[in-house]
């Protein structure tokens, strides 16, 4: 599998794509107007605590105040979990106006402030340092126990008792060696540090301790041995990367590479036009069948399709043959638009059990190499499959977009035929109030030409009911379901 990360820097915004086979699978977008505030460190002020949702609001200088749940507040570290059985009342953790140490765990989504927790974890490339911890975790896809057991070892004989702290090993520290681990766990030792001393001294609100930009986390969190090459598209990132990588994974800085070509660099594997398409609810498959995409606050509906598809044998082959092709690109989409939350995909209905779980162990399998933690049932009942994707990041859409200004964000906008009939209600409701002279409606070209056209008759009508002459004048600027009536 051989994978590639393309990384493209202007002066407001930075974009790194992960390519596998040429074909686009991840997309990251930063912003200099929406950096993400993931992992960043603040001195949080408590404003207000809820007991009856066991959480409190934290002001930490954003637009809008922070949400931090009692399960996310660290306690002594001898409990050391916070999934621990007796969750602590939020009453006897804060009080308002409290400061506290806080990290961001989930960027402000839609309406939603950012989650926090005092849980501080802080990365590095082979381990994540929890000061609040004792435990040493692995991570869940470092499959050996061997190496498991030997990752663990090492870890334990590196730990400093006068720093004491929690670690979990990641994905990147596989076949590690004792010198590279140590070194990471001792730079993360003087960054706490460092940390622990502006805390002190920090005032309420205040910023403590920033997460790497984006060229960097890539570096940190990406590179692995899959990864066959890194190109940046900027110089003064390209020195800074090698810098970081012979920091931190020396044999790895020769991957970085400095990208000085004509074209583009996303143009190279036709990225951009992989993103706009990911903005369309429509994806559709080779085969001749399509997915829809209907992303809500509520959760993301994915309906599957056979479209043109017609198969060659039977109904129930045709059926399976576009669900299998679609729990792939599912896995894909899920990835490339950053959706999270709650997914109900809505796969054409199979009669032969065997067909349902090659297509379960097809999206699971694919699902596999996400970074994201996902967590997926079995075919309900009624033929839908439940599943969760973790989601702490805007997605692509929102990231990109904005509600349309016409629908305000329904995805519909009202027909000319309705507007017309809501015209007619309005000049009656007028007529019935008003001593009317004459009336003047202004409304969109569109909705103009059937009252001039298809509701001509009934314009005639009206007129004759309210005794007054109406006019019409046509206004471009105005939304498709705007009009006003103004008496003259």
């Amino acid at each position: 599998m051989k994978e590639e990360i393309l990384i493209n820097v202007t002066p407001r915004e930075c974009r790194a794509a992960l390519v596998e086979n040429g074909v686009l699978q991840e997309v990251l977008i930063e912003r200099a107007s929406r950096r993400g505030l993931i992992s960043n460190i603040y001195m949080g002020s408590v404003a207000r605590v809820l007991p009856g949702m066991q959480a409190a609001f934290i002001e930490v200088g954003l637009d809008r105040t922070a949400f931090l749940h009692a399960s996310d507040i660290a306690r002594n570290p001898d409990e050391d979990a916070p999934d621990h059985e007796t969750e602590p009342n939020i009453r006897d953790c804060v009080q308002a106006d409290d400061n506290l140490l806080v990290q961001v765990l989930k960027d402000p989504l839609g309406s939603k402030g950012a989650r926090l927790t005092t849980y501080i974890s802080i990365p590095s490339r082979f381990v994540v340092m929890l000061p609040n911890s004792t435990n040493i975790g692995v991570s869940s896809r470092i499959e050996d126990e061997d190496e498991r057991e030997r990752l663990r070892s090492m870890v334990e004989s590196c730990i400093d008792e006068s720093a004491q702290a929690g670690y979990i090993i990641r994905t990147a520290a596989e076949g590690a060696s004792l010198d590279a681990l140590r070194a990471d766990m001792l730079f993360l030792q003087k960054l706490w540090e460092s940390i622990s001393k502006a805390a002190k001294t920090a005032k309420p609100c205040e910023l403590v301790h920033e997460d790497l930009s984006l060229p960097l986390r890539v570096l940190r969190d990406l590179l692995g041995p899959e990864i066959e090459r890194v190109r940046v598209d900027s110089k003064p990132w390209f020195e800074r990367m090698q810098e970081f990588a012979g920091h931190f994974v020396p044999h790895m800085a020769p991957l970085v590479e400095l990208y000085e070509g004509s074209r583009p660099i996303l143009d190279l594997y036709g990225v951009d036009d992989e993103i706009e398409r990911a903005l369309d609810p429509k994806v559709p498959l080779k085969s001749g069948g399509y997915l829809i995409f209907d992303q809500t606050e509520a959760m993301t509906t994915i309906d599957v399709n056979t479209g043109a598809y017609v198969g060659h044998r039977n109904l129930e082959e045709t059926i399976f043959r576009t669900n299998l092709e679609a729990a792939i690109a599912i896995a894909r989409q899920l990835r490339l638009r950053n959706l999270g939350g709650i997914i109900i995909i809505d796969f054409i209905d199979m009669q032969e059990e065997d067909h349902r779980k090659q297509v379960m162990q097809a999206l699971s399998g694919r699902l596999a190499h996400d970074y994201a933690k996902t967590q997926i049932m079995e075919v309900s009942p009624l033929g839908l499959v439940e599943m969760t994707r973790k989601r702490n990041r805007e997605s692509l859409g929102h990231l990109l977009c904005q509600p349309c200004p016409s629908c305000t964000g329904k995805g519909f906008v009202k027909t000319a035929e309705t507007v017309c009939y809501e015209i007619f209600r309005e000049i009656i409701r007028q007529h019935r109030q008003f001593d009317l002279q004459e009336l003047l409606v202004l409304a969109r070209p569109e909705v103009i030409e059937r009252l001039l056209d298809e509701e001509s008759t009934s314009l005639a009508e009206l007129e004759e009911l309210t005794g007054s002459p109406i006019k019409l004048q046509s206004e471009s600027m105005y939304s498709p379901d705007q009009f006003d009536v103004v008496l003259m």
